[in-house]
């Protein structure tokens, strides 16, 4: 077995962590699935794939060395996803202090358009956070500079990032369709929308507070 594939096995293990760590992406899929049913998380899933998709672009290249100096490019982006998650915490703990469940596309019947709004949600939501591609980027240095790597090596870690993104959120989305955790979904929803919200407040804060 060539020695590239030991490190490609290593890249995709490290890479499924920090898919499944705690943040705003987690948060918006989770609560969109428990909300709305796997359709509409799948799509949001892959809005928030396609958002990954641009910013394993910028680590594979090297340009996120660029994003990790800073700047005021940089500082525009990190307000400007610290404000839209501002607006999705504002709508949860809108929804969690309602006597209703909030309806997570703004319409009263979300089926008709339903799927655009959660691709765009999860798109905006992935691709305002520069963060994420300073993080990619530190994933991915030490396996570009691999003495065995097989032609195409970048397309191949880009292309890892980016499949291993959408499966792995779509099997989570599917997984929380599972009845009693449905159930116990629709006895919370308001509590946890509440928290959810103060999750994504939070999230937005640091993004503007913390380098």
């Amino acid at each position: 077995m060539p020695g590239w594939i030991g490190e490609w096995m290593v890249f995709a293990a490290i890479m499924a962590l920090g898919q499944f760590s705690p943040g705003p992406d987690m948060v918006l899929i989770t609560r969109t699935a428990l909300a709305a049913g796997w359709r509409s998380g799948c799509w949001t899933a892959v809005g928030i794939a396609c958002g990954l998709a641009c910013h394993a672009a910028v680590a594979v290249t090297g340009v996120s060395t660029v994003l990790s100096r800073g700047g005021g490019f940089v500082v525009a982006l990190r307000w400007a996803a610290a404000t839209y998650l501002s607006w999705l915490a504002f709508q949860l703990i809108r929804s969690g202090l309602q006597s209703r469940r909030l309806n997570v596309t703004g319409q009263e019947k979300p089926a008709k358009q339903g799927d655009a709004v959660h691709w765009r949600r999860g798109l905006l939501c992935n691709l305002l956070n520069p963060k994420v591609a300073v993080f990619l980027a530190g994933v991915t240095a030490p396996f570009l500079s691999l003495q065995t790597s097989p032609a195409g090596w970048p397309v191949i870690l880009w292309v890892t990032i980016v499949l291993e993104g959408v499966i792995l959120w779509c099997l989570w989305v599917f997984l929380l369709q599972a009845a009693a955790v449905r159930t116990g979904y629709l006895k919370m929803a308001h509590w946890l929308d509440l928290a959810f919200g103060v999750v994504l407040l939070g999230v937005a804060g640091a993004l503007v507070v913390l380098n």
